[in-house]
């Protein structure tokens, strides 16, 4: 009984929980979804897909984990970044000429042109919100109102076709890996995370000023810097995600791409495990969450639900899932735990 209660007082036994359980339904609905095949040297499945089409979530809710973790807030703008971020490197390659020219790897030139946008929106988001001291909500809602708008403009709006082999590796295979390249650039992000947050004291910053940037103002930190760089990270994996998925679709597609991403990754950080009002968080957890959310999507639409209800599936097992890991179902939990303990204890004393 005691291992039983270790085991599901840690911290990640809800979000994995919550993970079997969407993957247990798919053994009854969906009786192939764990087949891998082999095609051409590469693997290919459900699992697979799911793995491999979670990749732009898990990017975007590490990002979003610290930035929640730090300032107590969300930034509603990573989809909208994307977008423009794919716009900038599509624009580069296609529009540009004079930059590719220039440049003899012009690929390179159009995924540093990404990134370096994503920082810049980063960038924006954290000075209004650590510096200007507006609400989280409120400073990401102009990025996420307009930030289409500017990809519109960057593509004039069209859509921005890429045809070129070297462009579509990102979001596809590189020849002789068995799995798709985003689970790789997912895989890497995550590590170069963990090891910043473990081997700096960035990661016990960031959760001091989450749970008290005033206190830790006092001690010496500078709150402000700190709240700074989480979004400018943010940022900074919102232009990976987007490269990720411009190169899926070969083009830069500013109404589609990365749309209710934002959504999905404030979602991946709550079934984490994460607590939205800022303090310590679980970067593991997040990531898992944004599996199970993958794996969700992945097994309504193999149940040949339409893309117009998955989101209403969606909210009502979010929902269940959220109340499975909010504070009041843990008190019913202790709750029922202590009268079982106490049924025990007194029915021992019974037989003695």
């Amino acid at each position: 009984m005691e291992k039983l209660k270790k085991i599901t007082s840690y911290r990640l036994f809800l979000p994995l929980l919550c993970l079997a359980i969407v993957l247990m339904i798919n053994i009854i609905t969906t009786p192939t979804f764990f087949q891998i095949s082999v095609k051409n040297g590469v693997l290919y499945g459900y699992i697979i897909d799911v793995i491999n089409r979670a990749s732009e979530l898990v990017i975007l809710a590490v990002g979003m984990t610290l930035v929640v973790s730090s300032s107590a807030g969300t930034d509603i703008s990573v989809g909208a970044v994307m977008a423009v971020a794919g716009a900038v490197c599509c624009f580069v390659l296609a529009g540009g000429q004079q930059a590719v020219n220039a440049y003899s790897n012009p690929y390179i030139l159009g995924f540093l042109a990404a990134l370096v946008v994503g920082v810049i929106c980063g960038c924006f988001n954290g000075f209004l919100v650590a510096k200007m001291k507006i609400q989280p909500m409120v400073a990401t809602l102009i990025l996420f109102t307009a930030g289409r708008g500017i990809a519109q403009l960057v593509t004039k709006g069209q859509i921005t076709y890429i045809r070129v082999d070297s462009f579509k590796l990102l979001g596809a295979n590189i020849p002789g890996l068995p799995l798709p390249t985003p689970i790789f650039i997912a895989i890497a992000v995550v590590i170069i995370t963990v090891i910043i947050l473990k081997k700096t004291a960035l990661g016990m910053y960031i959760q001091s000023v989450g749970i008290n940037s005033r206190a830790s103002r006092l001690v010496g930190l500078k709150s402000t810097m700190i709240i700074f760089l989480t979004y400018a990270f943010c940022g900074l994996c919102a232009g990976i995600a987007g490269m990720i998925a411009t190169s899926r679709i070969y083009s830069a597609d500013a109404n589609n791409i990365g749309l209710n991403m934002e959504l999905d990754a404030i979602l991946a950080v709550a079934l984490g495990g994460n607590s939205l009002g800022g303090g310590k968080f679980s970067l593991m957890g997040s990531v898992i969450g944004a599996y199970t959310i993958q794996a969700l999507t992945t097994t309504l639409y193999a149940m040949s639900v339409s893309a117009d209800q998955i989101p209403v599936y969606k909210a009502i097992v979010v929902i269940v899932i959220v109340a499975l890991q909010s504070p009041e179902f843990a008190k019913i939990r202790k709750k029922i735990a202590g009268k079982f303990h106490s049924e025990k204890a007194e029915s021992k004393k019974e037989v003695a």
